[in-house]
């Protein structure tokens, strides 16, 4: 067998082992893997150091970066990302009552795991940890195929979880690394399909593209994040703003930050002014239509198909509306089905936008930047997901998992 063949291969084999754990034993190994990360710190930082030297030579655009940095901060947060999974609740093996049929049959169905999940990602060292540990939970193996940016960072964090799967005397095949970022490797590991159920790219919009269009195995896509705030005209000003800098300015690049601005004409007036103080003093360049690029020195007028971009920077684009439904169209127009957000007092208008607007999170007066699995109590999240088939929306243990029918009878025959 070829190395990625082996590997995919190596992987569903020791996904079996994991049917024979119960809940307790899975949390046990997974309360030595958080413990593990923070004892490693250090050499888990001096891998990510030269993986950063690397992307400084290479010029990588700052979100890149961003995402790449690995601090005690963030190790700490992966750790606490497992320590909450821990807290939830097993959903392998839970089953539902469908009743029975007039022939006396009993209908069941239980949740079980997909079998072998593969990750391919850019720039997202952070992947390792929370994918290994969702998916050990919920019963599968995982394939880590990490960009060239990240490769001696996940490295280094698998290497960490390694040892302590090999505590429990638990094959380390359970959470592979693909140790070559070579794309031709890459194109063989999405052929898999006899070993992989389930392949989900995280990263650049090109990167999504070229999985869905390329891989022989299912694939859920996480699109890019093209996050709104609309402010309308019942909004609490002082709420919408705080909304807006969170949204926009509290990390640039990330799929939940808000790449745009929709603001109800009848406030307009009294925000936009307020918006462009606080957004110049932050450094945001500003893109805006042209009724509301007179509020902002130095505006770019855009033209009405040139919004829905993903800046995943310190820019924003502003459009203003007439009404709700205007607001909605225009979500509808250039939104990617990640996150939306209302800021209103108005409960009615606040309960139409989340059953109209189209996108796998809907908030009413919280920031976009809640929209992750950690924030939403998952724990840690495996992605996005901006399709609707099989997921939608941050992924958590129960996403990873399936259910299948189980039906007991009594000797009954079909006639």
């Amino acid at each position: 067998m070829s190395l990625i063949t082996d590997i995919a291969h190596n992987a569903a084999q020791a996904a079996k082992t994991l049917a024979l754990l119960s809940s307790t034993q899975k949390d046990a190994v997974l309360r030595g893997m958080a413990g593990a990360l923070r004892a490693n710190m250090d050499a888990i930082i001096g891998a990510n150091q030269q993986d950063l030297a690397a992307a400084r030579d290479n010029q990588l655009p700052a979100a890149m970066v961003d995402r790449l940095t690995l601090t005690p901060e963030r190790i700490e947060d992966m750790a606490q990302g497992i320590e909450t999974i821990i807290e939830l609740p097993d959903p392998v093996g839970t089953v539902r009552d469908l009743g029975s049929r007039p022939n006396g049959i009993e209908i069941r169905k239980m949740r079980v795991p997909l079998g072998v999940v593969c990750m391919i990602y850019e720039a997202r060292p952070n992947v390792t940890a929370d994918a290994g540990a969702l998916c050990f939970k919920s019963g599968n193996g995982v394939i880590l195929r990490g960009g060239k940016e990240a490769l001696q960072s996940s490295l280094a964090i698998a290497s960490v979880l390694h040892t302590v799967l090999e505590a429990h005397d638990l094959p380390k095949a359970l959470i592979s690394v693909i140790p070559d970022p070579d794309r031709s490797l890459m194109m063989e590991l999405m052929q898999q399909k006899d070993y992989i159920d389930l392949i989900i790219p995280r990263g650049g919009e090109g990167l999504i593209q070229f999985v869905t269009q390329n891989s022989t195995v299912p694939v859920i896509q996480h699109f890019k994040g093209v996050c709104h705030l609309y402010v309308d005209k019942d909004a609490d000003l002082d709420k919408a703003l705080q909304l807006l800098l969170n949204g926009k300015t509290q990390r640039t690049g990330v799929c939940n930050a808000l790449e745009g601005l929709i603001v109800h004409q009848d406030i307009a007036e009294q925000f936009l002014p307020q918006a462009a103080e606080a957004l110049q003093q932050r450094g945001v360049k500003i893109n805006a239509d042209r009724a509301s690029a007179g509020y902002f020195d130095n505006a770019t007028v855009l033209a009405d198909d040139e919004f829905g971009e993903e800046y995943l920077s310190l820019e924003i684009a502003i459009k203003q509306v007439a009404d709700f439904r205007a607001a909605v169209a225009h979500i509808d127009c250039f939104g990617s089905h990640h996150t939306e957000v209302i800021c209103t007092q108005d409960r009615q208008t606040a309960d139409l936008f989340q059953r109209s607007v189209d996108a796998s999170v809907v908030m009413v007066n919280a920031s976009s930047r809640f929209s992750d699995g950690g924030q939403l109590g998952l724990g840690a999240e495996i992605g996005i997901a901006t399709t609707k088939l099989h997921a939608y929306g941050p992924m958590g243990l129960e996403s990873l998992t399936t259910e299948k029918y189980l039906v007991n009878g009594d000797g009954q025959i079909r006639s």
